[in-house]
């Protein structure tokens, strides 16, 4: 658990495939504390070239005013050792299910976590693992069972709202379980859209990804728990919605609404 002196709102800058240096000003000028950068093959800093521009990333960042709280990339030591000559704290990742046979893909799992916290302590690095509906590790409960084993310094949890309502887990009986390891919580929304009509023999479905105000995570409960438990970590929009090109206009005034939340103006 967290222990800063107020909340940090940060985005995920997975939308943007933008220079670092428009980057930041977009990110400046939204309103936020920082963001979560995606190093990932078409972003700015690329995996194959994580080890000089994600350090040059942070720089420039730093000069806009911003820090990276954290990064969605691989697992490899080079981005974690990147993450780490940084100063990047947080290294976070999904984690995706082969087969159907859970406990299997929990023990390979964990075993992939054991060779890991080595590389985590050498640089000073954690590894958030999130919650993801579908064919993921998608409940607290599932995340619990695998950082429990280790020191929240090595293996934490990121929790998503979304995904956890997506799910039908109520917010506080989900921050209960993880609340020990918790390290950032995402804040998103989402509610399932059928995709079949009426007289399909078999109904579809799929998340719908709006705005704060809508959808199957209720925001307000979130908040209300988080500062019942007197959180004062990172809180990171996603900044996901099935209507991509309102991205501008939507995660900003999701910031707004988060901010009022947790009871803060606007920045600056």
């Amino acid at each position: 658990m967290t222990t800063n002196n107020r909340v940090k709102f940060v985005v995920f800058t997975k939308p943007w495939k933008l220079p670092i240096d428009r980057l930041g000003e977009l990110v400046r000028k939204l309103g936020f504390d920082g963001l979560e950068l995606p190093v990932r093959p078409g972003y700015a800093v690329d995996p194959e070239n994580v080890t000089r521009t994600l350090p040059e990333a942070t720089r420039q960042l730093q000069r806009c005013g911003l820090k990276i709280h954290s990064v969605a990339g691989g697992t490899d030591e080079a981005t974690i050792a990147a993450c780490g000559a940084a100063g990047i704290p947080l290294l976070r990742i999904c984690l995706p299910l082969a087969s159907t046979d859970y406990l299997a893909e929990e023990a390979a799992w964990r075993r992939q976590f054991d060779a890991l916290v080595p590389q985590l302590d050498r640089h000073g690095v954690t590894l958030g693992i999130q919650n993801h509906c579908g064919q993921f590790v998608c409940h607290a409960l599932g995340l619990r069972r695998l950082f429990e084993p280790y020191s929240p310094k090595h293996i934490a949890a990121v929790w998503d709202a979304a995904h956890n309502a997506l799910n039908g887990e109520d917010p506080e009986l989900a921050l209960h379980i993880v609340w020990s390891h918790l390290c950032m919580v995402n804040l998103k929304n989402a509610f399932w859209r059928r995709t079949t009509g009426p007289e399909a023999e078999s109904m579809a479905y799929e998340p719908y990804w709006t705005s704060g105000r809508q959808g199957l995570a209720s925001w307000p409960r979130v908040a209300g728990e988080l500062q019942r438990r007197r959180w004062k970590g990172t809180i990171c929009l996603p900044a996901e919605y099935t209507i991509e090109a309102e991205v501008d206009r939507l995660i900003a005034e999701d910031l707004a609404f988060a901010r009022r939340l947790f009871g803060e103006g606007p920045k600056g």
